[in-house]
């Protein structure tokens, strides 16, 4: 029944998922990295170079970021403003610290730095000529759960002279450019076997080593998380780590071989065979595959947990109604009912892989999203608006698919690709939202490597199946389910009723995406399917052919996803301004002002595509008792509205282990913060300011 519906209108989200959305701007923060620009010399003489450095000095428990700063974080990035006559060259970093955060490698500085730059005077200029030095420093600033973008605009003025410098400024630049990496002086060879990457270093035998890490400068020429295994072979020191996906022609970095100690090398292809003494590396790498494999087993836990409860939760009730009728047309066939369960089992776990697949690709092509991204873009859900508006005139029995398949060849395989694809939608639809256990396992699999992460995907998916798969395989569960009969018509034109309510759903969540303007759409696109659809339930009751009739109607779904305005869409203050508990919108500069001031700030993040979400807003927070309890203690609510994509939210989410909504955090002055369950209610709310 069902078959030729998903078969033909599925293509439509694959479509829709591949057009891009608009992207969000950054946010900024306060600074928790203090930024001073100074001068060796303030006098410069014409002609001569002077080293300028960037004296970086982080809060306790916060970190900056070396120029590649590994699997997250952002190198600083420079404007300069500067007079006639005066040049600047690249900044010089020094050799950075290695840490790891939830399998994550970062290239850090976790106390104060100072990366260098040389400022070149012309020979051209005159003594006494004053030189304004003005540049706009963005950087970002972490700790171990949260980062911020900062910036500073830094200003300092030197007046052409005779280059003198004070023993204080030569003794702070010298301890400066002692931490920089020294040029190796010679050239480092590297090869490719396979997913194995070796480089050979020019070393002396004799030379000491202490926890040596290869930093690499060029931008994904290895797995940055990967072990890295170090070999003397005479006087050459052998590099064997991870391919990553770059195929760069050099490879450049910083080899550490000591604390605070490095050598700068650039690599080029060669023969590297493999041999040698083994050293120790790192510390932290001889124990990251042991951490890989634990997040791997806690998150892929997590997820079959999640995915399990996940069929309890609001997420998935608009498509309990296609459950309803696969488990009743599996009947007493005990051969039909394990085919069915396994279909649909196959249906949820091969979406589950695809959109984890989508996800990590566009994360490792930059995008700033997380877990249920798909919802972010107003096309999907008019793709979905179209596609279940089908599904319920089909339930309704406007019309039937039965009659434009392909010939009577499909009929007995039409339960079992009926089961696979109301488990494809049902993960579709399903998935984004997240039940106990499946935040944190989701947001662990963005950290693991990219087939672990798949595992994971693929272990929610599972979760979710599970019920309908233990209904199939356990005769027990069965014989409690009613058997087919002529009931089965009635139950199905019932089961529309919530179909339509999803379609009646679908169409306010595109209105709060696009505005008005959206809605009208969607709803002309709607009809003007529903009138074809007609057409073809009356051609089919005629005897005639379908295909005349579905193929404009499938033409209107892609012309109207295609043509969809996106407008703006109201904000989330405008949409609670008149909330019964109103709040201010999420960013990290209001959170940190608001904790500077000791306010207790109760920070919730939504999305309008989350029924869970929605669920705990209108039994929980917006209510009166929860409003009072918060005005009386002076709580400040901030709203992180995350229905469409906002790159500064899912750096949140993330910072938080988790890669999708909702999540609740509550901040008492002075103290940690503190998530709390993702199903509320009015007294875990009134009872946080006491």
């Amino acid at each position: 029944m069902m078959l030729a519906v998903f078969r033909t209108l599925w293509a439509i989200f694959l479509l829709a998922l591949t057009l891009p959305a608009a992207a969000q701007p950054l946010q900024r923060g306060p600074n928790n990295i203090a930024a001073s620009l100074v001068a060796e010399s303030a006098d410069p003489a014409p002609g001569s170079t002077v080293d300028l450095a960037f004296a970086m000095t982080p809060k306790k428990g916060w970190h900056g970021y070396w120029e590649n700063p590994g699997d997250a974080g952002l190198g600083m990035t420079l404007e300069w403003t500067l007079p006639k006559g005066v040049s600047v060259g690249p900044l010089r970093y020094p050799v950075p610290q290695t840490l790891i955060i939830a399998g994550l490698m970062n290239h850090v500085y976790e106390g104060p730095y100072a990366p260098l730059v040389a400022l070149k005077l012309d020979p051209t200029l005159t003594p006494g000529t004053v030189l304004p030095i003005s540049v706009r420093a963005d950087w970002l600033a972490c700790t171990d759960e949260i980062c911020v973008p900062e910036s500073a605009t830094l200003t300092t003025r030197l007046t052409v002279g005779k280059n003198g410098i004070d023993k204080a400024a030569r003794a702070r630049f010298d301890a400066w450019r002692q931490r920089l990496p020294a040029p190796l002086g010679s050239e480092a060879t590297f090869a490719r076997d396979g997913k194995i990457l070796r480089i050979a270093i020019p070393f002396p035998a004799a030379g000491a080593i202490d926890a040596p890490h290869f930093f690499a400068r060029t931008d994904k020429a290895l797995s940055y998380r990967a072990p890295q295994s170090f070999f003397r072979d005479g006087d050459r020191l052998i590099v064997e780590t991870e391919v990553a996906g770059s195929d760069a022609a050099e490879i450049g970095g910083v080899l550490r071989i000591g604390e605070n100690m490095g050598l700068d090398l650039v690599a080029k292809p060669g023969t590297v065979a493999p041999g040698g003494t083994r050293i120790e590396s790192a510390a932290g790498n001889t124990t990251a595959e042991g951490d890989m494999l634990a997040l791997l087993a806690t998150a892929l836990g997590g997820a079959l947990l999640g995915g399990l409860l996940l069929n309890i939760m609001p997420c998935v009730f608009p498509i309990l109604s296609l459950k309803a009728i696969s488990l009743a047309k599996a009947g007493g066939d005990e051969r039909a009912a394990r085919r069915d369960a396994l279909a649909y089992t196959a249906g949820i776990v091969l979406v589950c892989l695809a959109l984890g697949g989508l996800l990590l690709a566009l994360r490792a092509g930059g995008e700033q999203i997380g877990w249920a991204f798909q919802l972010q873009d107003p096309r999907i859900i008019l793709a979905l608006l179209l596609l279940v508006t089908a599904i319920s005139f089909n339930l309704a029995g406007l019309f039937e698919f039965g009659t434009v398949s392909a010939g009577g060849s499909l009929t007995q395989k039409q339960g079992a690709a009926g089961s696979f694809w109301t488990g494809a939608l049902a993960a579709f639809v399903a998935t984004p939202c997240t039940a106990p256990f499946m935040a944190a396992a989701m947001g662990t699999a963005l950290v693991l490597p990219w087939p672990a992460a798949l595992l994971v995907f693929a272990g929610l998916g599972l979760g979710l199946a599970l019920p309908f798969l233990a209904i199939g395989f356990v005769p027990a569960l069965r014989r409690i389910m009613p058997r087919p009969g002529a009931w089965m018509s009635a139950f199905r034109r019932i089961m529309a009723v919530p179909m339509f309510l999803t379609a009646l759903a679908l169409v306010w969540l595109l209105g709060q995406q696009t505005g008005n303007s959206g809605v009208l759409f969607g709803l002309a696109a709607a009809m003007a399917l529903a009138l074809l659809l007609w057409w073809l339930g009356a051609r089919q009751s005629a005897g005639k052919s379908g295909w005349i009739a579905l193929a404009p109607s499938l033409a209107v779904a892609v012309a109207a996803i295609a043509a969809l305005p996106i407008d703006a869409a109201p904000s989330a203050s405008a949409r609670t301004a008149d909330a019964t508990l109103p709040a201010q919108p999420f960013s990290e500069a209001k959170l940190a002002e608001l904790r500077a001031d000791g306010k207790p700030v109760f920070a919730y993040f939504t999305a309008d595509w989350c029924i869970t979400c929605k669920a705990n807003e209108a039994a929980a927070i917006q209510r009166e008792a929860t409003a009072a309890a918060f005005r009386k203690a002076g709580v400040v609510v901030l709203e992180g509205d995350w229905t469409r994509r906002d790159a500064e939210i899912s750096r949140y989410l993330e910072a938080q282990g988790r890669s999708g909504v909702p999540l609740y955090v509550w901040y008492a002055p002075g103290q940690e913060p503190v998530i709390l369950p993702q199903v509320l209610t009015v007294d875990t709310l009134t009872a946080l300011p006491g």
